[in-house]
Protein backbone atom coordinates (compact mmCIF):
# COMPACT_ATOMS: atom_id res chain seq x y z
CA UNK A 1 0.00 0.00 0.00
CA UNK A 2 1.52 3.32 -1.08
CA UNK A 3 2.23 5.86 1.63
CA UNK A 4 -0.18 8.80 1.27
CA UNK A 5 2.53 11.47 1.33
CA UNK A 6 4.56 9.59 -1.30
CA UNK A 7 1.43 9.36 -3.46
CA UNK A 8 0.85 13.11 -3.17
CA UNK A 9 4.42 13.89 -4.22
CA UNK A 10 4.07 11.61 -7.25
CA UNK A 11 0.86 13.33 -8.34
CA UNK A 12 2.04 16.92 -7.87
CA UNK A 13 2.84 17.60 -11.53
CA UNK A 14 -0.60 16.42 -12.66
CA UNK A 15 -2.50 18.68 -10.27
CA UNK A 16 -4.09 22.03 -11.06
CA UNK A 17 -2.57 25.07 -9.36
CA UNK A 18 -5.43 25.26 -6.86
CA UNK A 19 -5.04 21.56 -6.06
CA UNK A 20 -1.28 22.02 -5.62
CA UNK A 21 -2.02 24.52 -2.87
CA UNK A 22 -3.94 21.79 -1.01
CA UNK A 23 -1.12 19.31 -1.64
CA UNK A 24 1.47 21.69 -0.20
CA UNK A 25 -0.62 22.22 2.93
CA UNK A 26 -0.95 18.47 3.44
CA UNK A 27 2.75 17.84 2.83
CA UNK A 28 3.71 20.76 5.05
CA UNK A 29 1.77 19.59 8.11
CA UNK A 30 0.05 16.23 7.60
CA UNK A 31 -0.57 15.86 11.32
CA UNK A 32 -2.72 18.99 11.34
CA UNK A 33 -4.86 17.64 8.50
CA UNK A 34 -5.86 14.65 10.63
CA UNK A 35 -7.58 16.97 13.11
CA UNK A 36 -8.84 19.60 10.64
CA UNK A 37 -12.21 19.88 8.96
CA UNK A 38 -12.42 20.25 5.19
CA UNK A 39 -13.35 23.91 5.69
CA UNK A 40 -10.25 24.54 7.77
CA UNK A 41 -7.94 22.92 5.23
CA UNK A 42 -9.54 24.83 2.35
CA UNK A 43 -9.09 28.14 4.15
CA UNK A 44 -5.50 27.35 5.08
CA UNK A 45 -4.72 26.47 1.46
CA UNK A 46 -6.56 29.51 0.13
CA UNK A 47 -8.90 27.36 -1.95
CA UNK A 48 -12.42 25.96 -1.66
CA UNK A 49 -13.99 22.81 -0.25
CA UNK A 50 -14.78 21.44 -3.76
CA UNK A 51 -11.09 21.89 -4.64
CA UNK A 52 -10.10 19.80 -1.61
CA UNK A 53 -12.52 17.08 -2.72
CA UNK A 54 -11.14 17.16 -6.29
CA UNK A 55 -7.63 16.87 -4.88
CA UNK A 56 -8.64 13.79 -2.88
CA UNK A 57 -10.19 12.17 -5.94
CA UNK A 58 -7.07 12.88 -8.01
CA UNK A 59 -5.30 10.66 -5.46
CA UNK A 60 -7.87 7.92 -6.05
CA UNK A 61 -9.58 8.53 -2.70
CA UNK A 62 -13.30 8.63 -2.06
CA UNK A 63 -13.16 11.96 -0.25
CA UNK A 64 -11.60 14.04 2.48
CA UNK A 65 -12.38 11.61 5.29
CA UNK A 66 -10.46 8.87 3.50
CA UNK A 67 -7.49 11.21 3.14
CA UNK A 68 -7.50 11.87 6.88
CA UNK A 69 -7.83 8.19 7.70
CA UNK A 70 -4.94 7.31 5.42
CA UNK A 71 -2.74 9.99 6.93
CA UNK A 72 -3.58 8.76 10.42
CA UNK A 73 -2.63 5.27 9.33
CA UNK A 74 0.64 6.33 7.73
CA UNK A 75 2.01 8.78 10.30
CA UNK A 76 4.06 6.89 12.89
CA UNK A 77 3.09 9.24 15.69
CA UNK A 78 -0.65 8.98 15.08
CA UNK A 79 -2.67 7.87 18.12
CA UNK A 80 -5.83 5.91 17.41
CA UNK A 81 -7.29 5.40 20.87
CA UNK A 82 -6.73 8.51 22.95
CA UNK A 83 -4.47 11.54 22.98
CA UNK A 84 -1.01 10.93 24.51
CA UNK A 85 -1.82 7.38 25.66
CA UNK A 86 0.71 4.73 24.69
CA UNK A 87 0.81 0.96 25.07
CA UNK A 88 3.55 1.27 27.69
CA UNK A 89 1.44 3.38 30.07
CA UNK A 90 0.35 1.88 33.37
CA UNK A 91 -3.29 1.73 34.44
CA UNK A 92 -2.71 4.71 36.74
CA UNK A 93 -1.03 6.59 33.88
CA UNK A 94 -3.89 5.92 31.46
CA UNK A 95 -6.50 6.93 34.05
CA UNK A 96 -4.60 10.09 34.85
CA UNK A 97 -4.25 11.14 31.20
CA UNK A 98 -7.89 10.49 30.35
CA UNK A 99 -9.34 12.22 33.41
CA UNK A 100 -6.97 15.16 33.01
CA UNK A 101 -8.04 15.53 29.37
CA UNK A 102 -11.69 15.49 30.44
CA UNK A 103 -11.06 18.14 33.07
CA UNK A 104 -9.16 20.36 30.66
CA UNK A 105 -11.87 20.04 28.00
CA UNK A 106 -14.58 21.10 30.46
CA UNK A 107 -12.42 24.00 31.68
CA UNK A 108 -11.60 25.16 28.14
CA UNK A 109 -15.26 25.06 27.15
CA UNK A 110 -16.27 27.05 30.22
CA UNK A 111 -13.63 29.71 29.56
CA UNK A 112 -14.57 30.08 25.89
CA UNK A 113 -18.33 29.52 26.07
CA UNK A 114 -20.37 31.94 23.98
CA UNK A 115 -22.84 33.20 26.58
CA UNK A 116 -24.84 35.17 24.01
CA UNK A 117 -25.23 32.05 21.90
CA UNK A 118 -26.16 30.06 24.99
CA UNK A 119 -28.83 32.59 25.96
CA UNK A 120 -30.24 32.56 22.43
CA UNK A 121 -30.38 28.76 22.51
CA UNK A 122 -32.17 28.77 25.86
CA UNK A 123 -34.80 31.23 24.60
CA UNK A 124 -35.39 29.17 21.46
CA UNK A 125 -35.74 25.92 23.42
CA UNK A 126 -37.99 27.47 26.04
CA UNK A 127 -40.47 28.80 23.49
CA UNK A 128 -40.32 25.84 21.07
CA UNK A 129 -43.50 24.07 20.09
CA UNK A 130 -41.40 20.97 19.41
CA UNK A 131 -37.72 20.07 19.79
CA UNK A 132 -35.90 17.48 17.71
CA UNK A 133 -32.41 16.25 18.58
CA UNK A 134 -30.25 14.87 15.77
CA UNK A 135 -27.01 12.94 16.23
CA UNK A 136 -25.16 10.15 14.45
CA UNK A 137 -22.66 7.65 15.79
CA UNK A 138 -21.24 8.77 19.13
CA UNK A 139 -23.25 11.98 19.00
CA UNK A 140 -26.46 9.94 18.84
CA UNK A 141 -25.90 9.02 22.48
CA UNK A 142 -25.83 12.71 23.36
CA UNK A 143 -29.02 13.33 21.35
CA UNK A 144 -30.81 10.55 23.23
CA UNK A 145 -29.59 11.94 26.55
CA UNK A 146 -30.95 15.37 25.60
CA UNK A 147 -34.34 13.86 24.78
CA UNK A 148 -34.28 11.92 28.06
CA UNK A 149 -33.97 15.22 29.91
CA UNK A 150 -36.05 17.69 27.93
CA UNK A 151 -39.23 15.62 27.57
CA UNK A 152 -39.65 15.92 31.35
CA UNK A 153 -40.25 19.63 30.93
CA UNK A 154 -43.46 18.92 29.06
CA UNK A 155 -42.06 20.09 25.72
CA UNK A 156 -42.84 17.63 22.90
CA UNK A 157 -39.46 16.35 21.72
CA UNK A 158 -37.78 13.39 20.07
CA UNK A 159 -34.27 12.16 19.23
CA UNK A 160 -33.43 10.66 15.84
CA UNK A 161 -30.20 8.84 15.02
CA UNK A 162 -31.26 7.62 11.58
CA UNK A 163 -30.47 10.07 8.75
CA UNK A 164 -33.60 9.15 6.78
CA UNK A 165 -35.85 9.71 9.79
CA UNK A 166 -34.05 12.98 10.48
CA UNK A 167 -34.66 14.52 7.08
CA UNK A 168 -38.26 13.28 6.87
CA UNK A 169 -39.09 14.71 10.26
CA UNK A 170 -37.09 17.90 9.61
CA UNK A 171 -39.19 18.51 6.49
CA UNK A 172 -42.28 18.75 8.70
CA UNK A 173 -40.87 21.32 11.12
CA UNK A 174 -41.97 24.95 11.17
CA UNK A 175 -40.77 28.31 12.46
CA UNK A 176 -42.17 27.37 15.87
CA UNK A 177 -39.84 24.38 16.19
CA UNK A 178 -36.20 23.83 17.10
CA UNK A 179 -33.75 21.24 15.76
CA UNK A 180 -30.63 20.61 17.85
CA UNK A 181 -27.91 19.00 15.73
CA UNK A 182 -24.96 17.45 17.55
CA UNK A 183 -21.68 16.64 15.79
CA UNK A 184 -18.08 16.70 16.97
CA UNK A 185 -16.63 16.94 13.45
CA UNK A 186 -19.40 19.11 12.03
CA UNK A 187 -18.56 17.65 8.64
CA UNK A 188 -20.67 14.49 8.42
CA UNK A 189 -22.75 14.74 5.24
CA UNK A 190 -25.92 13.18 6.67
CA UNK A 191 -26.09 15.46 9.70
CA UNK A 192 -25.42 18.50 7.48
CA UNK A 193 -28.27 17.40 5.20
CA UNK A 194 -30.60 17.09 8.21
CA UNK A 195 -29.69 20.57 9.45
CA UNK A 196 -30.19 22.01 5.97
CA UNK A 197 -33.68 20.50 5.63
CA UNK A 198 -34.64 21.73 9.11
CA UNK A 199 -33.40 25.24 8.32
CA UNK A 200 -35.26 25.29 4.99
CA UNK A 201 -38.43 24.30 6.85
CA UNK A 202 -38.11 27.43 8.95
CA UNK A 203 -37.00 25.76 12.18
CA UNK A 204 -34.37 27.30 14.44
CA UNK A 205 -31.28 25.11 14.15
CA UNK A 206 -28.97 24.93 17.16
CA UNK A 207 -25.61 23.24 16.61
CA UNK A 208 -23.48 21.68 19.34
CA UNK A 209 -20.18 21.41 17.49
CA UNK A 210 -16.57 20.46 18.17
CA UNK A 211 -15.20 23.10 15.82
CA UNK A 212 -15.80 26.80 15.33
CA UNK A 213 -15.13 26.40 11.62
CA UNK A 214 -17.09 23.34 10.51
CA UNK A 215 -19.24 22.94 7.36
CA UNK A 216 -22.30 22.29 9.54
CA UNK A 217 -22.00 25.84 10.90
CA UNK A 218 -23.49 27.23 7.66
CA UNK A 219 -26.89 25.77 8.53
CA UNK A 220 -26.94 26.60 12.25
CA UNK A 221 -28.70 29.75 13.36
CA UNK A 222 -27.12 29.29 16.81
CA UNK A 223 -23.79 27.49 17.27
CA UNK A 224 -22.34 26.28 20.57
CA UNK A 225 -18.77 25.07 20.21
CA UNK A 226 -17.22 22.63 22.66
CA UNK A 227 -13.47 22.76 23.06
CA UNK A 228 -11.86 19.35 23.10
CA UNK A 229 -8.46 18.44 21.70
CA UNK A 230 -9.77 15.01 20.76
CA UNK A 231 -9.12 14.20 17.12
CA UNK A 232 -12.09 13.36 14.95
CA UNK A 233 -10.64 9.99 13.93
CA UNK A 234 -10.59 8.25 17.31
CA UNK A 235 -12.14 4.80 17.47
CA UNK A 236 -14.75 6.12 19.91
CA UNK A 237 -15.59 9.66 21.05
CA UNK A 238 -14.56 10.28 24.65
CA UNK A 239 -13.65 13.80 25.70
CA UNK A 240 -15.81 15.42 23.02
CA UNK A 241 -18.84 13.39 24.07
CA UNK A 242 -18.36 14.39 27.71
CA UNK A 243 -18.32 18.10 26.85
CA UNK A 244 -21.34 17.73 24.57
CA UNK A 245 -23.24 16.12 27.45
CA UNK A 246 -22.20 18.98 29.73
CA UNK A 247 -23.55 21.56 27.25
CA UNK A 248 -26.86 19.65 27.10
CA UNK A 249 -27.00 19.72 30.92
CA UNK A 250 -26.43 23.48 30.94
CA UNK A 251 -29.21 24.02 28.41
CA UNK A 252 -31.62 21.72 30.26
CA UNK A 253 -31.09 23.24 33.70
CA UNK A 254 -31.25 26.81 32.39
CA UNK A 255 -34.48 26.16 30.49
CA UNK A 256 -35.92 24.41 33.54
CA UNK A 257 -35.06 27.32 35.83
CA UNK A 258 -36.76 29.89 33.59
CA UNK A 259 -40.15 28.80 34.94
CA UNK A 260 -39.15 27.03 38.11
CA UNK A 261 -42.60 26.55 39.66
CA UNK A 262 -44.03 24.84 36.57
CA UNK A 263 -40.87 22.79 36.10
CA UNK A 264 -40.84 21.69 39.74
CA UNK A 265 -44.42 20.46 39.51
CA UNK A 266 -43.73 18.52 36.31
CA UNK A 267 -40.54 16.94 37.60
CA UNK A 268 -42.33 15.97 40.79
CA UNK A 269 -45.03 14.20 38.76
CA UNK A 270 -42.34 12.33 36.83
CA UNK A 271 -40.63 11.23 40.05
CA UNK A 272 -43.92 10.05 41.56
CA UNK A 273 -44.64 7.99 38.46
CA UNK A 274 -41.47 6.02 39.16
CA UNK A 275 -42.29 5.12 42.75
CA UNK A 276 -43.87 1.78 41.88
CA UNK A 277 -40.94 0.90 39.62
CA UNK A 278 -38.58 0.56 42.59
CA UNK A 279 -38.39 -1.73 45.60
Amino acid sequence: MTDTLVLIRRCLDSLRNSEKKVAKCVLGDPGAVITSSITELAEKAGTSEPTVIRFCRKLGLGGYMELRLNLARDLPSAQYIFENVSASDSLAGIAGKILTAHREAISNTLNRLDLDGLEAAVKALQSARRIEFYGLGGSAIVARDAHHKFFRLGIPCVAYDDPHMQVMSAALLSSEDVAVVISHTGSTKDIIDSAKVARNSGATVIGILGSENAPLLKFCEIALSVHSQEAALRLAPMTSRLVQLAIVDVLFVTVAMKDFNVTKERLDRVKRSLVDKRY
